[in-house]
């Protein structure tokens, strides 16, 4: 090189560092990069990096939890009688931090309420993992496919990180990185002609959920006066109904307190993420910048301080300041507000309302195919919009239900998957998908998807399906939500499993916060409804009537279906105790859970026939 090239590269290189710019660029090799340690992005890692897959999980803060933590919704909505996977981990170290079940149960909204700053420091520490490399403070660039990996260019305290990785997860509150990748995705209300739902609108429209800047609020003692600044814009007519809103009747008084112990969590704080004449906003950021994002942002912020404001000077609460020990930021206010919809990804299989009212009735058995459950009613925030379609969401009765694994993969697009509320559901399910439990769980089954897909070298709509809901039946994790038989219970696994093939099948109520799934293991079923269900895993021809099936019964069909099965006198015997049953008699109706352990044991239908991603057999 000559001295004027050598000088010229020179100068340009020492004005670049001057910059800012000119750094040396690290290149790492990993297995799977997460974008976003929020709600799901968190499990995920934690659930991949635990079966074995060396995982990089990149996070804009220094905290993990998303709306859980970081957003400030430290109250748990949904999920309470269905303690599946890294949820009940979590629930339960939150038991043990506060001394047990009846010290979260705090505030009237949930029967789980804690602090941003504990539920972060708990989900920190089950997230520690030599396969699992957190990059706090970090944010992403570019992610482009290089062959068949994936490049993911990254700042992290203003050094740039290169990572090569087989599988990347968006899980960033908004679907930033598919939309990034022009995946194809669903913003907005579906027009019923779409997704066939008879509540959707006609026509489709770009009208999301309100959103909240959640506060925390400390109780500083009597006496003491924490009143904030007058925020600009105040308003105090905006809030004029938040205590009456309360009322169940019009003969009650307006209920102050009430309002304010909605969401109180321990050690005298107060979650205020109040509705209609509170701080819900409606804001539709998800197309910005992130630049004009935090500016539209600044309304919301205001908008919240207002109502704090409100209730510190008009309703009297001056004693309830700002938390000073949750966040660490200069307004102490959350890291980012709560949203509670986010772009949805065109997937596999897109879950509706008709596959939660009537799973068993689909021409697409989606529920033989699920990953995650919940149990909260359709539930969304329209009020502060006024040009959103006039529909009660809340009345749509639902049961609990799962998710399907193919709402996790997106339709045409190879080597990602995706988490947090960006999932293939129409807009009226995202309205239950979105809950804390729900999004937990589905983090957790995007890591296990990932895993097994990376140590198989597949891509991930090539992995068997059944292979996806082993790891989380390890993990003690429902696929299907039957609220009469819990992981802990013995025979646990065996139903889950004879659950999804549909050979038995459960039943679903709508039952106000908590919907419901029975599997009734003790009760007997009719020979007829067992023949039919049967018929759909495995052709028979057997005499059937509307009778109890007997003990007799079942081992005469499995003489047919596996005659190899009869290698003795006693074989029925033999094999009933070998399954750990009890009261063996031939001539006795058969309980549901016995025909689930002896199927389970004898012809293994969940392991011995594949499903494809509608949940039909694959022959």
């Amino acid at each position: 090189m000559g001295i004027l090239k050598f000088m010229h590269y020179y100068i340009i290189c020492f004005s670049i560092l001057i910059a800012n710019v000119c750094f040396a660029q690290k290149k790492v090799n990993t297995q799977l990069v997460i974008f976003g340690g929020g709600a799901s992005g968190t499990t995920a890692a934690i659930q991949a990096s635990r079966m074995g897959v060396k995982t990089i999980l990149i996070q804009e803060t220094d905290w993990l939890g998303g709306m859980l933590t970081s957003a400030g919704v430290s109250a748990i909505d949904g999920n309470h009688n269905l303690p599946s996977g890294l949820w009940a981990e979590f629930r339960e170290n939150l038991y043990q931090h506060y001394g047990g079940a009846k010290q979260v149960e705090t505030g009237w909204v949930s029967n789980t309420l804690f602090e941003p700053s504990v539920g972060n420091k708990i989900l920190k520490a089950m997230a520690r993992n030599a396969n699992l490399t957190i990059l706090y403070n970090s944010s992403w660039q570019k992610v482009s496919k290089k062959n068949k990996d994936w490049q993911s260019e990254v700042i992290q305290n203003g050094k740039k990180l290169v990572i090569n990785s087989k599988l990347i997860v968006d899980a960033t509150e908004l679907g930033d990185i598919m939309a990034y990748l022009k995946i194809p995705y669903r913003l907005g209300m579906d027009s019923q002609l779409d997704t066939k739902e008879s509540f959707a609108p006609q026509q489709a429209n770009n009208i999301v959920q309100d959103i909240t800047y959640v506060v925390t609020l400390k109780d500083f003692g009597k006496g003491a006066d924490k009143t904030i600044a007058k925020p600009s814009g105040y308003n105090p007519k905006e809030f004029a109904c938040a205590c009456a809103d309360t009322l169940l009747s019009k003969k009650e008084k307006p209920d102050c307190d009430k309002m304010l112990n909605y969401g109180k969590l321990p050690n005298n704080k107060y979650m205020i993420n109040w509705p209609k004449c509170g701080n819900d906003i409606y804001l539709n950021i998800i197309e910005l910048n992130k630049k004009d994002r935090l500016l539209a942002l600044e309304k919301a912020k205001l908008h919240s301080l207002g109502f704090i404001y409100y209730i510190q000077t008009v309703l009297g609460y001056k004693n309830l300041g700002l938390a000073d020990d949750e966040y660490p930021t200069k307004d102490k206010l959350p890291y980012i507000p709560y949203h509670r919809e986010s772009r949805r990804v065109k997937g596999l299989v897109t879950l509706t309302v008709n596959d939660l009212i009537n799973p068993y009735q689909q021409e697409n058995k989606l529920y033989r195919t699920g990953i995650a459950v919940g149990d909260y009613p359709i539930d969304h925030h329209h009020v502060k919009n006024q040009d959103a379609p006039k529909i009660e969401f809340i009345d749509i009765k639902i049961p609990s239900y799962s998710i399907p694994v193919g709402a996790l993969i997106p339709k045409n697009t190879k080597g990602i998957l995706i988490a947090e509320k960006s999932i293939s559901v129409s807009n009226i399910v995202a309205g239950t998908t979105r809950l804390q439990p729900v999004v937990l769980l589905i983090g957790q089954a995007v890591g296990a998807l990932a895993a097994i897909a990376i140590k198989n070298n597949q891509n991930p709509s090539d992995v068997n399906i059944r292979e996806v809901q082993q790891a989380l039946l390890n993990s003690k994790a429902y696929l299907l939500p039957y609220i009469d038989v819990k992981p802990s219970d013995k025979h646990f696994e065996a139903i889950q499993k004879i659950g999804v093939t549909g050979i038995l099948v459960g039943k679903g109520k709508p039952n106000k916060w908590a919907n419901q799934t029975w599997f009734y293991p003790d009760s007997s079923i009719k020979t007829a409804e067992f023949i039919r269900n049967f018929k759909t895993f495995m052709p028979i021809e057997f005499s059937s009537n509307n009778e109890n099936l007997t003990v007799a019964d079942f081992f005469s069909i499995i003489e047919i279906v596996k005659p190899s099965a009869n290698t003795s006198f006693t074989w029925q015997q033999d094999i009933w105790e070998a399954a750990t049953l009890s009261n063996f008699n031939l001539n006795r109706p058969i309980k549901k859970y016995e025909v689930a352990v002896l199927l389970n044991k004898v012809l293994m239908p969940f392991e011995s026939k594949a499903i494809n991603y509608t949940g039909n057999f694959i022959n």
